[in-house]
């Protein structure tokens, strides 16, 4: 499973889960066939209605226009989930998990009218090969889909990094590849009181070093703490 994690600049680290292609089509399918219900309810209500001809030209704006902005609609007024949405847990926030504005929402949706009958299913491609599941227009308003109940946002101890000072120097710049992952196991491996832990960083340090294609002359505990250290010097500094 994937996840986006962000640091922002109040130091609050955010995990957040894309929504997968089968979500968002799922959560399109509800909102189509609400769509399509309310489609039948209006041409109903037109056959019964007893007026002239440039009534109901005014009527079917009326009631047409909300169907073509539905999800502008929905998204923008209800937090960045459409009834589809909602009821699969999902909302639209920025990738470094705000809130989108107005202008975020309008041209992800104007690029949905472009995307959808110009590419079809192709559209699906960019969700499925971005890291973030991200279509068009999410990269061009710089928001992505999430499933809601999977997101997470704690606040950092500053302390932890207080080796980050203005003249820190990394050694290291394949340490920025790191994945949070691989960087968590390398903290775990650190902690003073794991088992067997001199082999375990032995074992460690010789496979990182394999990962980043990388030689030192440093012990392979201070090897190891010198490449989270630069982890964490390159995370912090893309804030």
């Amino acid at each position: 499973m994937a996840y986006s994690n962000i640091v922002t600049g109040q130091f609050v680290r955010i995990s957040q889960v894309p929504a997968s292609v089968w979500d968002r089509i799922r959560a399109k399918i509800i909102d189509m066939v609400i769509l399509f219900i309310y489609l039948v309810a209006t041409l109903v209500f037109f056959a019964n209605m007893n007026i002239s001809d440039n009534a109901r030209v005014v009527f079917a704006f009326i009631f047409y226009v909300p169907m073509l902005t539905y999800d502008l609609l929905w998204e923008v007024f209800n937090n960045g989930q459409s009834p589809g949405k909602f009821f699969l847990d999902l909302r639209v926030v920025k990738v470094d998990g705000s809130m989108p504005g107005i202008g975020d929402f309008l041209l992800r949706w104007l690029l949905f009218l472009v995307e959808g009958p110009m590419l079809g299913f192709m559209g699906l491609i960019p969700i499925m090969a971005t890291k973030s599941s991200q279509r068009f227009g999410d990269m061009a308003a710089g928001t992505m889909v999430i499933k809601q109940n999977q997101q997470q946002s704690w606040r950092l101890n500053l302390e932890e990094y207080s080796y980050l000072t203005d003249d820190y120097k990394p050694t290291f710049p394949q340490a920025a590849d790191l994945s949070e992952a691989q960087a968590q196991v390398i903290t775990n491996t650190l902690e003073p009181l794991s088992a067997d832990r001199s082999e375990r960083i032995s074992l460690l340090a010789e496979k990182v070093k394999q990962v980043l294609a990388v030689n030192s002359d440093l012990s392979d505990e201070r090897f190891l703490y010198k490449v989270l250290h630069d982890y964490h010097y390159y995370e912090f500094n893309n804030i």
